[in-house]
């Protein structure tokens, strides 16, 4: 009877790898390290700034990221935070008008303007925006300057949560309070004073729609000195004013 071969002497075999739970053979605890401090910049990430939902729902808004950056920049800091009470009928319209036309409607997305700028994409256009008042409240107060992904992504987030805790009524009068008007300028108030030298009470129909014209890029434009475009601009947004519902003690939608 012919024996099974012999196998290797035994010191040639291999030995086995002992494991320990931490993911290697000793000082496991660096994965567990790691783990937490990607789960604390997540809780930082997400519910940071829905506690700052919760909070501005009453609170005004002293100071932005933005505003930090521009005034590191040198631009200054102008502004002061009025009641939407105090701020102009014609303003809030025209602002709708420029801006969000469907902003008493939507739920913080505009679809229907998200569809349109997709298909003008595909159809050879350029990439435009199609940001709601809602989304770029969202992105004045809580974020940061720039257009990476995770502040877009940010943004999204942001916005339905805003949109649930926050009335339209209160969307409206923080975003006319932390708007950039100007170099260093932010808020309606500061704008109507600086400009036109009178609160934003008082702005009339033409000061509204030409502070409403400029707010695409309020660095390279001023209401106080159209150019020929800003003007065509501010004529249309005052063509587009009466479709917007007329406020009611600041209510931007009184009726919805």
């Amino acid at each position: 009877m012919v024996g099974r071969p012999a196998g290797p002497p035994p010191d040639t075999l291999p030995r086995r790898r002992i494991f320990t739970r931490g993911g290697g053979r000793s000082g496991g605890g660096g994965g567990g390290l790691g783990r937490r401090l990607v789960l604390a910049l997540l809780l930082i990430l997400f519910a940071l700034p829905a506690v700052q939902v919760l909070l501005h729902r009453w609170v005004p808004v002293w100071l932005t990221p933005l505003q930090i950056v521009r005034a590191v920049e040198g631009r200054g800091l102008d502004r002061t935070w009025t009641a939407i009470e105090d701020i102009s009928p014609d303003l809030i319209r025209a602002v709708i008008a420029a801006e969000d036309a469907r902003f008493c409607s939507h739920t913080g997305f505009d679809v229907r303007e998200m569809q349109k700028a997709w298909q003008d994409w595909r159809d050879g256009g350029t990439i435009r925006g199609a940001s709601t008042i809602s989304m770029q409240t969202a992105r004045n107060v809580f974020l940061w300057p720039g257009r990476d992904p995770i502040r877009k992504g940010l943004e999204l987030y942001m916005t339905p949560w805003m949109e649930t805790v926050w009335p339209k009524k209160r969307i409206m009068e923080v975003y006319l309070n932390v708007a950039e008007w100007g170099p260093g300028l932010y808020g309606a108030e500061a704008a109507a004073q600086r400009y036109f030298n009178k609160p934003a009470a008082q702005l009339t129909r033409q000061e509204a729609s030409l502070m409403a014209a400029v707010l695409p890029n309020p660095i390279r434009w001023s209401p106080a000195e159209p150019t020929a475009y800003i003007q065509r601009r501010a004529g249309t947004i005052r063509a587009r004013m009466p479709s917007a519902p007329s406020p009611v003690d600041g209510d931007p939608c009184p009726v919805r």
